[in-house]
This record gives structure tokens, sequence and C-alpha cells, in this order.
């Protein structure tokens, strides 16, 4: 009985679980589907933008790009180049990913070619919190200029260049840029309601298999002390 408890208790946790997930990708549709807003020079709670879709104005910080690394598209390794973004009219920047570059099959580490708009530009994109993280082996490399590191946030780009950042990245989605070379198919973060609600199911169905144990083996004991009782 306490096993049946166990898996009541852990299957309604997994579909609390399903519920917080159901919500959060409804917030991130409905989200998405309002106009765009306009970053100015305030720094903004990642609270306030997350998933919303945006614009700004203002011009690259060319010397501080850092790669993400492990970033598989359509089963090829790649990076994704992540760049500084100077808001116009203030020193407030925002990290931009800029998009999806491959990585060199036969030298890795060697860093893919792309070119940056000069001057002031006007981008579109979307707030995002974090840019996925992936399984980090050993100690990170040092945070530098054209640096390959497996996860970052803002605040440790910030730390490394000085530069005052927003906390939170913008995944660009336009305008379209010259050669193409960048690609902004960007995933839509994973929320795994399948998998909770697929959990549920495994609890409960360990619970009703637990309590028709128990309902057959308390029968079968029940059915043997009465023949005892009768011989």
């Amino acid at each position: 009985m306490l096993l049946v408890a166990l898996g009541i208790a852990l299957g309604n946790w997994q579909e609390r679980r399903a519920a917080e997930k159901t919500a959060l990708r409804e917030r991130m549709e409905q989200r998405g589907a309002q106009a765009p807003v306009a970053l100015g020079p305030a720094i903004v709670p990642l609270e306030t933008l997350e998933y919303r879709r945006v614009t700004v104005t203002g011009q690259f910080v060319p010397g501080w790009p850092v790669f993400l690394d492990n970033r598989p598209y359509q089963g090829r390794s790649g990076f994704y180049l992540l760049m500084p973004f100077k808001i116009a009219g203030s020193d407030v920047h925002v990290l931009v990913a800029r998009g999806w570059l491959p990585a060199d099959p036969t030298v890795h580490d060697r860093l893919p070619v792309f070119s940056t708009p000069p001057g002031q530009v006007s981008i579109e994109g979307v707030v995002s919190g974090n840019m996925g993280r992936v399984l980090q082996l050993g100690d990170a490399v040092p945070l530098k200029p054209n640096a390959i590191v497996q996860n970052v946030a803002p605040g440790q780009v910030e730390q490394a260049s000085g530069l005052k950042l927003e906390p939170f990245f913008v995944e660009q989605t336009g305008p379209k840029e010259e050669g193409g070379a960048l690609v902004r198919d960007w995933p839509l973060p994973s929320t795994g309601i399948e998998k909770h609600k697929g959990y549920a199911f495994q609890w409960y169905a360990l619970a009703a298999m637990a309590l028709l144990f128990f309902v057959i083996t308390g029968f079968r004991s029940g059915t043997k002390h009465d023949d005892a009782a009768r011989a």
C-alpha cells in the first residue's frame, strides 16, 4: 500500500509539472504574438521581455564575438555567434545571437568566416533568457574575444568585456544580411510536456499494479486461510 501511495503521489507531481510547462508554452505563444517592443537605453528585467519580439537600433561591437560550441544544425556541427550590440544613444548593450555558423569538419577550433554590418543598423529578434546548455567537461576556457565556449550568460560577458549589458539575449531574426552565411532557424525552447505526462502514466501504472498485486495476494491468502479452517 505504501508503493500505491508513492506511485499516486509521484504521478500527481508529474501531472503538476506538465501543467506548469503547458502554462509556460501558452505564455510563450501569447508573448510571441504581441507587437514588437523597441529596446531603449534602460536596463530591462528579463521577466518583462522574455519571449517577446523586439527591435533595436545601434551598432555591433566587432571586437567581442563569442562562439557557442556544440550547436548542431541539420546533422552538421557548428556554433552560435554572439556579439554585443550597442543601443543607439546610450552606453547599454544587448548580447545578440546573430545566427548559426558551420564548424570546419577538419579543424574544429578554426573560427568560421562571417561579416558584420558596419555603422548603425536596426535589427529584429526574440528575447531569450539563455541559449540552451550543453554538457561541459573540465574547466571553462577564459572568456575573451573570439573565445569558443560551451555555455555563457550575459553577466559573464559583461564582466569580461566591461560593457554594460542587458540581462538577456536577443535571438536575431532579421533583417537578412548579404551573403546569407548565418542561419537563423532558432529552435523553440523545449518544455518537455509529453515527457512529464509519460512519467505520470508510468507512476500511475506502477500504483495500479501494486494495488492489483495487493488485492490478488490478499484474496489468495484469505482463500488458503478458509481452506485451512475447514480442514
